[in-house]
Formats: C-alpha cells, structure tokens, sequence
C-alpha cells in the first residue's frame, strides 16, 4: 500500500518531531491578505523566512573569505522585510527548526515566486541526523533593490527517505552547524 506524499510528511513529523513549528496544511492567506506559501506541499514542505537578517555590506572593503569571515561585513536587522541592494546578498533562517531522522536527506529549492524576481535562495543538504534552525541564502541578482517578506515562504524542502539508516549521520560526525540556532555565519 502507498501513501500520499503530503500524509507521509506529516506522519514523519509526528515520528520524529522533524519541523517545528509545523503547518500540516498549506498557508496562503494571513489576516485575508495574501502571502507567499508556506506548509506541507504536495511532494515537500515550503520553509518561513524568520524576522531576523544579515545584510551584506562592503563598507569595510573586506575580502570574501569563508575561513576568515568577518562579523563586519553584514549589518544586522530584525524586520518584516528585507531589501537587499542590487547585486548583493543576505543572510537569514527559517522560522522552522528541524530534526532529520537517520534515514532521510533533505534537498532546499528556492520558490519560484522569488526566482522569476531574479532572487536565488541557496541552502545545502540537511544531512541525516542534523538538527537546528537552517540559514537561508537570499541572492539578488538584479540590478535592483529587492525585498524579502518575513514569515512567509521562501523555499521548499524536499524528503528523500533511505532504505537504510546511514552508516556515518551528521551528529556522529559532530558537524559543525549541528544544532545551529538563529542566522549562522561561516565556520571551519
């Protein structure tokens, strides 16, 4: 017997706790004003964006570098929205914390909403067993200021389940952004 995909996210959640907190539905309206979507999808779960950014900012002239990356490059804001300037880039994380099983990887995509803005969301794997709250990627490819709504949907999870658990998880590895909360910066 199979099960829907929609029934087998929510049977995983209740399982194992795996998104909190979670929409068992798909949102699409707040306050009878429309939003970009959030919830469980037909073949995955469309994250929130928190009220919590980090906006890239060259003010220092620093250099770019991910084994020496400095707090001073980003300028902090707490909002409902974002407007990230033309051709940069901001920091932020999804309202939901999330508990991976051993058995499943987990794929982000960017919504498509944002996409055809020219705004990229670039997230990694959520590997087995990893845990926190995952830091979102908002890239502005466009000449243009660009805004990011707060609590609303930005990307979509997709949940591919093993046949078997993994032999070596993320927590056994001890992963450096195992348990992450709020927007994290990179480590090494």
């Amino acid at each position: 017997m199979s099960i829907k995909c929609d029934e087998w996210i929510r049977r995983k959640v209740k399982e194992y706790n795996m998104i909190s907190p979670f929409s068992p539905e798909q949102v699409r309206f707040s306050k009878s004003e429309k939003i970009i979507s959030y919830g469980t999808s037909s073949y995955g779960y469309d994250v929130r964006c928190s009220n919590e950014f980090k906006i890239f900012t060259n003010i220092n002239s620093a250099i770019v570098d991910p084994k020496k990356f400095s707090q001073a490059s980003f300028v902090d804001l707490v909002s409902d929205v974002c407007i990230i300037p033309p051709n940069s880039f901001a920091l932020a994380r999804t309202v939901e914390y999330f508990r991976i099983p051993r058995n499943i990887l987990t794929i982000c995509l960017g919504k498509s909403t944002y996409a055809r803005c020219g705004i990229i969301v670039n997230v990694t794997p959520l590997e087995p067993e990893w845990e926190g709250h995952v830091t979102l990627e908002f890239s502005n490819t466009t000449p243009l200021p660009a805004k990011i709504y707060a609590h609303e949907g930005v990307a979509q999870m997709i949940f591919l389940e093993a046949d078997e658990v993994c032999e070596v998880s993320y927590k056994d590895r001890g992963g450096k952004y195992q348990s992450q909360e709020g927007v994290t910066l990179p480590k090494i």
